[in-house]
């Protein structure tokens, strides 16, 4: 239950409460949660003596209270959630509260590093279908680690950023050519916000995921195919990636996710002792991605082969250090069904089978002006439903 207005029931209710960052009034950016159509000032919470975070909801991003600790964000939470539900507070609350129409909202937090993975089994199947004809879809190696790749933390952007066509070499008949990419696509995939540090030297066991992870986002990995199909033999990806990856402005905590972990995917052949996590647990978020305002795919995060426990272990078992700030993003979230995938190299079986859009548009890979909007839903207590913050960008032509 909540007193603020419009937020019982809601999708943004205090089951829920992401974190972000806001402009508002021309005043500095500033920390705060979301409840209902609403923004809790928790800076100007925390100077008024409602939540104790040792100065840390003063800053401009999430980073110093994302270093805090697991036992500072429950304690947070809960006070939060007190000061929203119990109405002798409203007095003193409710002039904190700004409407989300007023504000302006920023990147969340200060990326650190930026880690993709693959961790879609259908996902990798259908592209190993689409690159590699006549042979495995699956690589030798693919159930025994999680794949991935290091991305560029410069080049993350928040939610509602325009993204600029990136031009490259393409792959040609005569050779490789350049100019703008024509094969522009998204990659919907789920984002981990690592909040506590680890030491230089250390590994990180699947046990202690709850330990470091402050928050989950959603991700648009924007992909040129034909810059990366051109360059990622030997090495993988590069430039067909590395000019933006766009995230939801709403950190989700793993707190308000408590009723959607549920069994994963059953790993065969059995993995190595450092990645077996057990309970083995993935996440219930129901994915909509829409193209122009046209639902075209719902990805189901549950179907992942490789938990996020397992990927943050993968991430560090080599002794790589965490940063505050550090994301690592799920891969492409795709399903068994054409209707369930992530992209649109998938949607469109590489550009051979266009869909309908608008009407009777046919259509393949992104156009400038096309606009990509990402949303999730993950279940929460006693039947409710939460929203994480949608991910969205629209298609500018190239400078």
């Amino acid at each position: 239950m909540t007193w603020v207005t419009g937020a019982q029931g809601s999708a943004y209710g205090v089951t829920n409460l992401p974190y972000g960052v806001f402009v508002h009034d021309g005043r500095e950016p500033r920390i705060g949660v979301r409840i209902g159509d609403f923004v809790l000032d928790l800076a100007g919470a925390e100077v008024a003596g409602l939540v104790l975070a040792a100065g840390a909801l003063g800053r401009s991003t999430l980073n110093d209270f994302m270093a805090l600790g697991r036992p500072q964000w429950t304690a947070v939470r809960q006070r939060v959630t007190e000061l929203l539900s119990e109405a002798a507070h409203r007095p003193v609350v409710e002039p904190l509260l700004v409407p989300l129409a007023e504000v302006r909202l920023l990147l969340p937090f200060e990326v650190a590093d930026y880690v993709d993975f693959y961790s879609s089994e259908h996902h990798a199947g259908n592209v190993g279908q689409i690159f590699r004809p006549g042979q495995p879809p699956l690589l030798p190696n693919w159930k025994h680690l999680p794949i991935g790749y290091h991305g560029r933390a410069g080049t993350v952007v928040v939610s509602g950023t325009p993204v600029i066509r990136p031009s490259g070499q393409r792959p040609g008949a005569d050779g490789p050519t350049y100019g703008p990419s024509a094969r522009l696509d998204i990659e919907a995939e789920v984002g981990f916000v690592v909040g506590v540090p680890s030491p230089l030297g250390a590994r990180v066991s699947v046990d202690d995921f709850t330990d470091h992870v402050f928050g989950v986002v959603l991700v648009n990995d924007w992909s040129a195919r034909d810059i990366q199909a051109w360059e990622y033999q030997p090495l993988g990806p590069f430039l067909g990636k590395s000019f933006a990856t766009s995230v939801s402005a709403w950190v989700t905590p793993l707190d308000a996710l408590t009723d959607a972990f549920v069994p994963a995917p059953e790993q065969e052949p059995p993995v190595v002792d450092y990645l077996r996590d057990v309970p083995h647990r993935g996440l219930d978020l129901r994915i909509v991605v829409e193209w122009n305002g046209e639902r075209v795919s719902e990805p189901p995060f549950a179907t992942m082969y490789w938990t996020p426990a397992q990927q943050l272990a993968h991430l560090t078992v080599n002794g790589a250090s965490l940063r505050t700030g550090d994301l690592y993003a799920s891969g492409t979230v795709s399903g068994p069904e054409r209707g369930q995938v992530g992209s649109f190299l998938e949607l469109t079986w590489g550009g051979a089978e266009p869909v309908q859009l608008g009407g009777d548009e046919l259509r393949t890979f992104l156009q400038d002006g096309d606009t990509v909007t990402i949303t999730a839903t993950a279940p929460g207590p006693d039947g409710t439903t939460i929203a994480l913050g949608e991910v969205t960008g629209t298609i500018l032509p190239p400078r």
